[in-house]
């Protein structure tokens, strides 16, 4: 049985929760969250991949159970919620990685590699965009509207996100089978969503998010320029970022591997064994391990 430590590290002034297995001296895999979730997510994948790779899965500010201070008191940006995750892995020895990232962990993901484009060898990718292609407009056009023009009839839409029935159907939108879906993952995202201040966190997130898409055209850049290997293992179904998202990226790396599943958004939860299998092959070419 592989030993997954449960642990946290204070990052000025800030707690933050992290997930880790596998041998430190194994090619290190960085697992990047998405919304609204927390390396929680990765609870089944981490003792997947940590008999061949150190695996490594922090929780943003503001996410799991990671510090989580007010507006007020932290600037909620993808650029700080970057800052954070770098200062993490740099306490923790971690200068040469993979990354692994879907939704919120793709921006995260691309700040990382393009400030330090060396240390990261590998990104696997399960629905994280890099490109406009396959933004689903009946989820995303309310968001940027949000974005575009902050106020009370804009965020009434967009705080659908925040509720149970939006968090259960990031998990369940494009599933075949919901009963592979456990409800433990949303109900423990709900729980967390709903502590006091929360809400405003994610709206803070939620109008930082154009930041997001006007990095593209750089990071499609730092594609073209390293050709970093890349896997894209999607869920087909998925009704937030749909499966153009996925084969955008052979635009600026035609040597990517694309795989689209029969799945959803959170495509881990109903296809954990084939992404890890496609991530093992993977990674075992481009890495070792």
């Amino acid at each position: 049985m592989i030993a997954v430590h449960h642990l946290t590290e204070d990052v000025g002034g800030l707690s933050v929760f992290y997930r880790e297995a596998g041998a430190k001296d194994a090619p290190t895999i960085v697992l990047l969250h998405g919304f609204p979730s927390s390396s929680h997510m990765f609870r089944h994948l981490i003792p997947a991949l940590a008999d061949r790779y150190h695996v490594i899965a922090p929780d943003y500010i503001g996410f799991g159970y990671s510090s989580a201070p007010s507006v007020a008191d932290f600037p909620y940006t993808f650029d700080s919620l970057t800052e954070v995750t770098t200062a993490l892995l740099a306490r923790r020895g971690v200068d040469e990685y993979a990354i692994y990232v879907q939704d919120y962990g793709a921006p995260i993901g691309w700040r990382l590699a393009m400030s330090s484009p060396g240390p990261v060898t590998a990104i696997v990718t399960q629905s994280g965009n890099a490109y406009t292609d396959g933004f689903v407009d009946a989820f995303w056009g309310g968001l940027f509207a949000y974005a575009a023009a902050p106020g009370p009839d804009t965020e009434r839409p967009v705080r659908a996100a925040l509720s149970l029935d939006g968090t259960r159907w990031q998990y369940e939108n494009g599933v075949a089978d919901l009963s592979l879906i456990s409800p433990d993952a949303w109900t423990l995202d709900q729980m967390l969503l709903d502590r006091p201040g929360n809400a405003d966190i994610q709206l803070a997130l939620f109008r930082d998010y154009p930041s997001n898409v006007a990095l593209y055209p750089r990071v499609h850049e730092y594609f073209r320029a390293s050709q970093v290997p890349l896997l894209a293992v999607w869920g087909a179904n998925d009704g937030i970022f749909g499966p153009a998202g996925a084969t955008a990226f052979l635009r600026d790396l035609p040597e990517a591997e694309v795989h689209l599943l029969d799945a959803g958004h959170f495509a881990l939860e109903s296809h954990l064994e084939v992404i890890a299998g496609y991530m093992r092959g993977f990674l075992g070419r481009v890495v070792g391990g």
